[in-house]
């Protein structure tokens, strides 16, 4: 079993949670809509997540939708103690699997509950604002998740795919314990931002660590793994470990024996030459 508390710990949301955690998107069906071939399966994944030591769990109503956080309670509530479940709001599921905002201060209520009810919770431990499309102000939907958190159906609060200025502006209204952004190895627009939120003791979640729907093609990091002896993803992820302090990382599979691959990237050790040449990549990338 990986020894997950290689990648060390850090806190979020008041509790310390182990920097290499669990993205549950991946346990509904294609697309992220409908329910998964093997339901069973997909609850031995998150056992055995947390059976590893896992103890911080990505997840959102509006996958499936409903979907994985209906897994999560049939599989491991009641819940152990130190088990921080993050979840997601802003957006809805159409009929026709499409992904639509939900922005509103009543629909990011309504999600709130939902992800209660499904999750069979009293309270949410953090819950993250996901912003859709070309928003400039969120000080409406930040307010409406504060009044949640003064009547104790929310702890924490954070945001996902946010600026600098509307982390800012949250800010200005309410603690933000996390930022859950697109960043990886090739794609590093928020390397400043990554360092400022550490020099504040936030979180910073990066999602798609290999590209995501289009997953990054790199020589380089391919030579990398073989050198090594790991996967692409194992190197990817080791990266990002080491990048910075604050970094969670949740990446997300539907097999146990993908999510071991995964969490054994805690014990992978880049050599500096290594880490250089990944470095390299991005540059090669914008060129």
């Amino acid at each position: 079993m990986p020894n997950i508390l290689k990648s060390g710990t850090f806190a979020l949301g008041g509790r310390s949670v182990k920097r290499l955690g669990y993205g549950a998107m991946r346990l509904t069906g294609p697309g992220v809509f409908g329910p998964p071939k093997d339901p069973a399966a997909a609850r031995a994944v998150l056992r055995e997540a947390v059976a590893s030591g896992v103890n911080h769990i990505d997840t959102s109503d509006y996958y499936g939708p409903r979907v994985t956080n209906q897994l999560i309670r049939e599989a491991l509530h009641p819940y152990p103690e130190d088990l921080v479940i993050v979840t997601k709001v802003g957006a809805r599921r159409g009929a026709d699997a499409s992904w639509q905002p939900a922005f509103s201060p009543a629909e990011l209520t309504q999600a709130v509950h939902d992800n209660l009810d499904n999750l069979e919770l009293d309270a949410l431990a953090v819950v993250n604002l996901r912003i859709m499309g070309d928003i400039r102000s969120i000080a409406a939907q930040v307010e409406a998740l504060a009044e949640l958190q003064r009547k104790g159906l929310v702890r924490h609060i954070g945001l996902s795919n946010a600026t600098a200025a509307q982390i800012a502006e949250a800010r200005r209204i309410v603690r933000i314990v996390c930022v859950q952004n697109m960043y990886n190895v090739a794609h590093r627009a928020d390397d400043a931002l990554i360092d400022d939120l550490a020099r504040e003791a936030i979180a910073y979640v990066p999602f798609f660590p290999l590209g995501g729907f289009t997953p990054l093609q790199s020589s380089t990091l391919s030579s990398v793994a073989l050198r090594l002896g790991a996967t692409s993803l194992q190197v990817a992820l080791a990266w990002l470990l080491r990048r910075a302090p604050n970094m969670l990382l949740i990446p997300g599979t539907s097999s146990v024996a993908h999510l071991r691959e995964n969490l054994a990237a805690a014990e992978l050790d880049l050599p500096d030459d290594a880490v250089a040449a990944l470095d390299g990549i991005a540059a090669g990338v914008a060129a």
